[in-house]
C-alpha cells in the first residue's frame, strides 16, 4: 500500500433538514432554487445532523479505509469545531502530524447544509481556518516522504500549489489533482501545473475551461497531451478516462435515491487513487471510484457512506473503446 498525502480544506458541517419547507422550484433559467424560504419568516426544521467535511479529510478516509498510510494536511482553529474534524481523523488512523492552528480570532471552517428530500443541497460556507492554506509548508513533505500527494483545491493559491508541486517532484512522489474553479480561472497558470501531474480529475464544464472542446472524447484528447492519466466526469452520463494506453467509458455504477450528493465528487476522486495506488488497473480503479462516490450519496455526510478495497463489487456499464 502507499503513502498518500491529502492537502486541502477540513469543516465542519451542520446539516439541516425539513421534508416541508425546503421544497424547490425551478426558475426561468432551468435551474433550481428554494422555494418558500420567506424572508424575516422562522422556520421549524425537522432534523439537525453534525458532520465533518473539506474535500482532503473526505478524500484521507477513504484512503484509510483502503489500507493505505493517510495523511492530511490542512488547517483548523482551536475550537470545538476544530477538535471534531482531527477526532473523526483519528477515529479512521489518519496521520494529523502536519495539520496547522490559525491563530486570533479565526475559527474552523464551517459549512450549514440546508438538504432537500430528493438529497440535493445548498451550502453556505464559512471558511475560516480551511482557507489559511499560506500557513502550510511544502518542507514537510520531507517528513512524510510520500509516494502520492492528492491536491483538491487551494483556493486559488497558485503559488503554493506550485511549491507542493515542485517538492513532491523532487521527492518522486506522483500527483493526483482535482482542480477547483479558483484555480481553473487562472488558465494559464493551471496549465502549467500540469507538466507535474500524473493524474488530473475535472468534470465536463472543468475540462472545457482548460481546453477547446465540446464532447469528451476531444476534451480528454487535449488534456491528455498535458497530463498522463486522465479523468473526465459528466454527471449522470458517467466518465471518460484515458491512461494513454486505454480509453473507457463509465455509465453509473448504481441507479440509486441519492440522500446526500455533498462529498460524492470526492469519493470519485479519492477511490480512483485508492485503487490506482494500489497496484489496480485503470478499468478497476474506475469500478472502485464509481463504488464508492455511489455508496457515499446514499447516506447522509461525506464520510459515512466511504467503502473499503475489499468491499465485494458487482460488475457495472464500461466499456474499452480503444
Amino acid at each position: 500500500m502507499a503513502r498518500i498525502v491529502s492537502i486541502g480544506s477540513a469543516l465542519q458541517d451542520v446539516y439541516l433538514m425539513d421534508r416541508d419547507d425546503f421544497t424547490t422550484e425551478m426558475g426561468v433559467d432551468g435551474k433550481d432554487y428554494f422555494d418558500g424560504l420567506e424572508l424575516g419568516s422562522k422556520i421549524d426544521i425537522d432534523r439537525v445532523q453534525f458532520s465533518t467535511g473539506g474535500g482532503a479529510t473526505n478524500a484521507a478516509t477513504t484512503f484509510a479505509r483502503s489500507g493505505h498510510e493517510a495523511i492530511f494536511m490542512g488547517c483548523i482553529a482551536n475550537d470545538p469545531a476544530g477538535q471534531a474534524v482531527l477526532d473523526a481523523l483519528d477515529k479512521e488512523g489518519i496521520d494529523t502530524s502536519y495539520v496547522c492552528y490559525a491563530r486570533g480570532t479565526v475559527h474552523t471552517g464551517y459549512s450549514v447544509l440546508l438538504l432537500t428530500p430528493s438529497g440535493e443541497r445548498t451550502i453556505l460556507t464559512c471558511r475560516g481556518a480551511s482557507a489559511k492554506f499560506d500557513m502550510l509548508n511544502p518542507k514537510d513533505l520531507d517528513l512524510t516522504l510520500p509516494d502520492w500527494l492528492y491536491v483538491s483545491t487551494l483556493r486559488g493559491d497558485m503559488e503554493m500549489l506550485d511549491k507542493f508541486f515542485t517538492k513532491a517532484k523532487k521527492l518522486d512522489a506522483k500527483i493526483m489533482f482535482n482542480p477547483g474553479m479558483l484555480e481553473l480561472k487562472n488558465k494559464r497558470k493551471t496549465i502549467g501545473l500540469l507538466s507535474d501531474v500524473d493524474v488530473l480529475l475535472v468534470n465536463k464544464e472543468e475540462a472545457q475551461q482548460i481546453v477547446p472542446g465540446v464532447v469528451l472524447e476531444e476534451l480528454l484528447s487535449h488534456l491528455r497531451s498535458y497530463v498522463p492519466t486522465v479523468i473526465i466526469t459528466d454527471g449522470n452520463q458517467g466518465a471518460i478516462a484515458s491512461d494513454g494506453d486505454k480509453i473507457f467509458r463509465v455509465g453509473l455504477y448504481e441507479d440509486v435515491k441519492v440522500k446526500d450528493a455533498t462529498g460524492a465528487g470526492d469519493a470519485f476522486g479519492s477511490g480512483f487513487l485508492a485503487a490506482f495506488a494500489a497496484g489496480k488497473s485503470l478499468r478497476s480503479s474506475l469500478i472502485f471510484a464509481s463504488a464508492n462516490s455511489t455508496s457515499v450519496v446514499r447516506k447522509i455526510g461525506a464520510k459515512k457512506g466511504i467503502i473499503s478495497i475489499d468491499e465485494k463489487l458487482h460488475t457495472m456499464p464500461i466499456q474499452e473503446i480503444r
